[in-house]
């Protein structure tokens, strides 16, 4: 099904070089007597790479079918991630190298969204935010408020973030999954 450049907007699938772009954003213009086209930023589904792209309505855009399913992930191995699917149980292996950002979140039987292109997994949709536990951190001392400063924190998946001074080892905080910063302990 192919799309006019006018109708392009953000967050639209579309294939470009047979490869699954989403529209990042999108810029429409036309000159007097030539025909119309868009100015866009892109972001590969696959690769994750953001490219700059002039699109022309000699141009053949068409949409691309980007199949959303519930996956449940089960474990690492080596450089890869499995996941499996919460109906069929169908196993899916994804290379962590390209779900680099995402995989600092990943614990066991934690339930994601499988981004899926021509029947193959090629990227994940991560909840807002996790709940992790803090397994190592400075201890806090008496007269830390919330207002006080920060201080770094190894949560259990292995990543690294600022939390509040009154926050220690074994406490359980939300982490939002697009910025990778602290929002409150639960």
């Amino acid at each position: 099904m192919s799309i006019p450049v006018s109708q392009l907007k953000p967050s639209l699938t579309i294939e470009y070089n047979n490869q699954p772009y989403s529209i990042i954003q999108c810029e429409h213009a036309k000159v007097a007597r030539g025909s119309s086209f868009a100015r866009a930023k892109i972001k590969n589904l696959i690769t994750s790479q953001i490219i700059e792209c002039t699109l022309r309505d000699s141009d053949k855009i068409s949409a691309a079918f980007i199949e959303r399913k519930k996956l449940i992930f089960s474990y690492h191995e080596s450089n890869y991630c499995h996941f499996f699917d919460t109906d069929t149980y169908q196993d899916f292996i994804l290379d962590k190298d390209k779900i680099e950002d995402k995989a600092v979140f990943l614990k066991e039987n934690l339930e994601l969204t499988g981004l899926f292109y021509k029947n193959q997994l090629i990227n994940l949709e991560l909840p807002l935010n996790i709940t992790l536990e803090v397994i190592e951190t400075e201890p806090g001392f008496k007269g830390d408020t919330k207002k006080g400063g920060t201080k770094p924190a190894k949560l259990e998946t292995g990543i690294i973030v600022d939390v509040p001074l009154f926050v220690k080892k074994g406490d359980k905080i939300k982490v939002d999954t697009r910025t990778q910063s602290y929002l409150e302990r639960t």
